[in-house]
């Protein structure tokens, strides 16, 4: 079994509770405007031509497959930059053993790992996997998702797993559509039925001035959970869109300032939710 990875943070503190290894998955069926990670939505398809921008000569194309010399990459991106398909081709494969490996390198200096993406469940079979082996070292598992995967369907998924960080982008199905091309309904399915069995520590919603409609979403998200609250605690992280990494096309969207963030915050704490932060 092999799985895709985009890139290993061996040190997080954003990726959840807690000092923790973030792994980053590739590919995503989302096509969210303000992906801050768009390189992560598809796999390399050996077109070759990052091969022809690497200053270093770090890519090389052999068979259709491209392969990375990580030794050589000098981290310009420039072959991220020349991707006509939303990929990368600095992609590590790994088997569960290996990056169970890599995970147990960084113990006792951790609290658990997080899957993230891209979207993680896109692997569930391998991420499964892992988890079967991080959770004896005595480490938390997270999954960090989009939202898209049935949970109620697929509960063997959350069998070493301690819960699951969910996205939700947009309360308004039509806006979901706008912003990342797909429905959003699967999406408050799993929130509800996950914050009814205390496995949803938090949700994200990403504010994005003159895009989305950021008032109504965190009127609406914090209304459907906070009565759940007594089952676990469940944070809601209101974040900040920044133009970092994202595509030319919707980098002029701009930062909410930190009044209309507060503002947000109050919103979620007059609906009930106990723990909200922004940043």
């Amino acid at each position: 079994m092999i799985g895709y990875v985009n890139r290993v943070i061996d040190h997080s503190l954003v990726d959840g509770p807690g000092n923790r290894t973030a792994i980053f998955f590739q590919g995503c069926q989302f096509n969210c405007r303000y992906c801050h990670n768009p390189e992560t939505l598809h796999r390399c398809v050996g077109c070759g031509r990052c091969e022809a921008v690497c200053p270093v000569g770090a890519l090389h194309l052999e068979n259709g497959k491209m392969h990375w010399n990580a030794a050589l990459c000098c981290g310009c991106d420039a072959c991220i930059k020349a991707c006509p398909n939303t990929s990368s081709p600095k992609i590590t494969e790994y088997t569960p053993e290996a990056l169970a490996e890599k995970v147990k390198a960084n113990m006792p200096f951790i609290r658990g790992i997080t899957c993230s993406g891209g979207e993680c469940t896109l692997q569930a079979e391998f991420m499964a996997a892992l988890f079967a082996l991080t959770k004896p070292m005595g480490l938390s598992n997270l999954i960090d998702s989009n939202g898209t995967m049935d949970f109620a369907q697929n509960q063997w998924l959350l069998e070493n797993a301690d819960g699951v960080m969910l996205d939700i982008k947009c309360f308004d199905e039509e806006q979901h559509k706008m912003l990342t091309g797909q429905s959003n309904r699967m999406v408050l399915q799993n929130a509800v039925w996950l914050a009814e069995r205390g496995l949803l520590p938090e949700v994200r919603t990403v504010i994005v001035p003159g895009l989305l409609p950021n008032e109504d979403t965190v009127d609406r998200v914090s209304r459907l959970l906070a009565p759940y609250q007594e089952a676990a605690p469940i944070r809601y992280k209101i974040i900040a869109y920044r133009p970092m990494g994202v595509r030319s096309e919707y980098s002029h969207y701009p930062t909410p300032t930190k009044a209309e963030l507060a503002a947000l915050k109050a919103v979620a704490e007059q609906n009930g939710m106990k723990t909200v932060g922004t940043v």
